[in-house]
């Protein structure tokens, strides 16, 4: 099954885009110049959508959703109407790029987990496997299986999304956990008919979590030698600072967690400055100025 791997658009790449939970800050025009990252979740029940004054990269929520629902809730054909509406509405020159409802492929993604990390509220994960009581005693064949499908999910998605809407730019995303895994999921893109060195863009998916390690590092490195442009869904700092260089683009919303756990910024009544836009431009510049300087 192939499918043309030429993107109807060739986004201008941004080094860095702000994630945000803030719809009013696209219209806002003190992020001139600034690339915003919004999941269409935040965006699906606001109508109508006044254009955007900055240019826009659109998240799936998928990792929401699989955390609490433990599968997608809708299927391409939506999600292509919904992107498509969006851009219509953002404007279609202001929309670089959106995301496929693909499926993240950490541990407690797929088995169900309970984690009480204080300060943070616990989180719950459902799970996306039939019994997913918890993780332990799973064996590593079990995650493997368990993350081919999820891969084979995220595979037959793109390609619906292709099918359904060949004129929204929609970017494939590489899943994993392991190394391994990733290379495995870049040879099912190719036996899907879909290049993936030939693509403007590619999401690196489930890093997030881990981003910091070498062996992440080592295989950023590896997928941008075999000639993909790659997009690190929320790298943190200490990614960019180890890897960054190997990356076309990255995204993150770490300024807003880090907000809500110390004191606003002085002058500020609010109790926590989490939705504020100083704080989070002011977060912007601190990691614009820590990214790396050589292109890939």
């Amino acid at each position: 099954m192939g499918i043309a791997t030429s993107n109807p658009t060739s986004p201008v790449l941004p080094t860095f885009l702000l994630g945000t939970h803030m719809p009013a800050w696209m219209r806002d025009s003190r992020f001139v110049g600034v690339t915003l990252f919004i999941s269409v979740n935040r965006l699906r029940r606001r109508r109508p959508l006044p254009p955007s004054r900055h240019d826009v990269c659109l998240d799936s929520g998928g990792f929401t959703e699989l955390k609490q629902y433990g599968t997608w809730r809708t299927g391409p054909e939506e999600h292509a109407a919904l992107v498509r509406r969006l851009r219509s509405q953002l404007g279609e020159e202001r929309v670089r790029w959106a995301a496929p409802q693909d499926w993240m492929c950490e541990p407690q993604v797929i088995f169900g987990a309970n984690h009480h990390l204080p300060p943070h509220h616990p989180q719950y994960f459902r799970g996306t496997t039939p019994h997913h009581s918890d993780q332990a005693g799973r064996t590593d064949r079990e995650f493997d299986l368990a993350v081919r499908l999820h891969q084979e999910r995220t595979i037959e998605n793109f390609l619906e999304l292709r099918r359904h809407a060949p004129d929204q730019p929609f970017i494939p995303v590489l899943q994993g956990w392991a190394p391994r895994h990733y290379l495995r999921c870049l040879d099912l893109y190719g036996e899907a008919g879909v290049a993936l060195e030939r693509e403007p863009l590619v999401g690196l998916g489930s890093v997030c979590r881990r981003q910091h390690t070498a062996e992440i590092g080592n295989l950023v490195q590896a997928l941008t030698a075999a000639g993909l442009r790659l997009h690190g869904f929320g790298v943190k700092r200490e990614g960019l600072a180890q890897y960054g260089r190997y990356l076309a683009s990255a995204d993150s919303l770490a300024w807003s967690a880090g907000a809500r756990y110390n004191p606003p910024l002085a002058g500020h009544l609010h109790k926590s400055c989490s939705n504020c836009p100083e704080w989070a431009l002011r977060w912007y510049a601190e990691t614009q100025a820590v990214l790396p300087h050589t292109s890939p």
